[in-house]
């Protein structure tokens, strides 16, 4: 295996928002636009820890507010480019309601089968992420994300090439970091849900059998 393969291995860095107020309560925030809690702006500086050493080729962060201040706290503010594709999953009808008021009115409901009526459908969340893994693989070099829960939880599924709809498989708490990478030339989730103190680790010192995709 050539060394400029390796030199070239590219890693992408999601990074879910940090907490809110309805975040903390479990209530279904898509397009509504609120800020970080107090206690969210101070657990955005574990993920800033973890990535205060990395280098990147391109940051992307979602318009949302809460995307945009957990990006700007871990220092990357100034130079992120705001993607309409990383909202939030648009949860129509249901915003701002929790899953239990949600069984309420429609027992056995899933988000991840059903959608949301006045909202987006699971192939429509997958199309968007689509979009975006097409506009990472182009980058030459790491990429963080900035994001959200369920959009970052199909965006890691359609990586690995799975339905939109397996990303209910994938939990992710708010401030956790994903690592998105390569084994060999197959995608590969390298890291998922890290809500720990260590760094994340750079792609450089992963093991040496993982090489650029063609």
């Amino acid at each position: 295996m050539s060394e400029s393969h390796l030199s070239g291995a590219r890693e992408i860095v999601l990074v879910r928002h940090a907490e809110t107020e309805w975040s903390r309560t479990g209530r279904h925030t898509g397009r509504t636009d609120i800020p970080l809690t107090e206690d969210g702006r101070a657990g955005a500086l574990a993920p800033a820890a973890k990535l205060r050493d990395r280098r990147f080729a391109l940051v992307l962060v979602s318009p949302s507010r809460r995307a945009r201040e957990t990006c700007e706290l871990c220092g990357l503010g100034d130079v992120a480019r705001v993607r309409e594709d990383l909202l939030e999953w648009d949860y129509g009808d249901y915003e701002g309601l929790t899953t239990a008021q949600i069984e309420a009115v429609r027992p056995g409901w899933s988000l991840w089968r059903d959608g949301c009526p006045g909202g987006e459908s699971p192939a429509e969340v997958g199309a968007r992420a689509d979009r975006l893994i097409a506009e990472l693989r182009a980058v030459d070099g790491d990429v963080a994300v900035f994001s959200h829960g369920h959009m970052l939880r199909v965006l890691g599924a359609r990586w690995i090439e799975l339905a939109p709809a397996l990303g209910a498989r994938l939990r992710l708490s708010t401030a956790a970091i994903c690592l998105l990478g390569y084994e060999h030339a197959t995608r590969a989730l390298s890291r998922w849900n890290d809500a720990g103190s260590e760094p994340a680790p750079n792609a450089t010192d992963a093991h040496a059998g993982r090489s650029r995709p063609r």
